[in-house]
């Protein structure tokens, strides 16, 4: 794991021991490469609870509860899987918080209307979730870590910006 990905995720962590919060992660096409990056902090085990690795759409649909129409109409990389993978998570392992990811990390696999290197990242709770999408395809090794490292920004900046919500409701009052 590189630097910054280490910088990440102690900052992730500081920021979940504070809040006294829990996080899981749902992982397609990243193959458990997110918790990784999570658990490489010492003390992991106080907030990170586990992960499931949902590679194939069963798994999605009995493990996690994502919607087998959803996956038939829209395919597994969309927004909307990435989004129900973050709900199944907290649910599926009592979480405060998950991290989920699917895409097509290549080298093939991918369609005209979704290349290879379509990855979308979602994190949140099972009330708010935000989402991101890389695009580009720079070789599955690449693609993977670029995934993995976007996924823990998104999350780290989803965390800080609770932080601030919370203080300015404070303020307000």
């Amino acid at each position: 794991m590189d630097f910054e990905s280490r910088i990440i995720s102690r900052e992730i962590s500081e920021l979940l021991w504070e809040k006294e919060k829990t996080l899981s992660t749902a992982e397609s096409c990243t193959g458990g490469r997110i918790a990784e990056a999570i658990i490489a902090v010492p003390g992991a085990s106080k907030y990170f609870k586990g992960g499931i690795i949902c590679y194939v759409n069963e798994v999605k649909e009995n493990l996690l509860g994502v919607s087998h129409d959803l996956l038939e109409e829209k395919t597994a990389v969309c927004e909307e899987v990435a989004v129900e993978m973050v709900k199944g998570a907290c649910k599926a392992l009592h979480t405060d918080y998950a991290i989920a990811a699917t895409g097509v990390a290549g080298p093939g696999g991918g369609t005209k209307e979704i290349p290879v290197g379509t990855i979308w990242l979602a994190c949140g709770n099972e009330n708010r979730v935000v989402t991101f999408k890389v695009e580009e395809d720079h070789g599955r090794d690449i693609n993977l870590a670029i995934a993995t490292n976007h996924a823990i920004q998104l999350f780290r900046d989803y965390l800080k910006q609770e932080d601030v919500e919370a203080a300015t409701e404070i303020d307000v009052k």
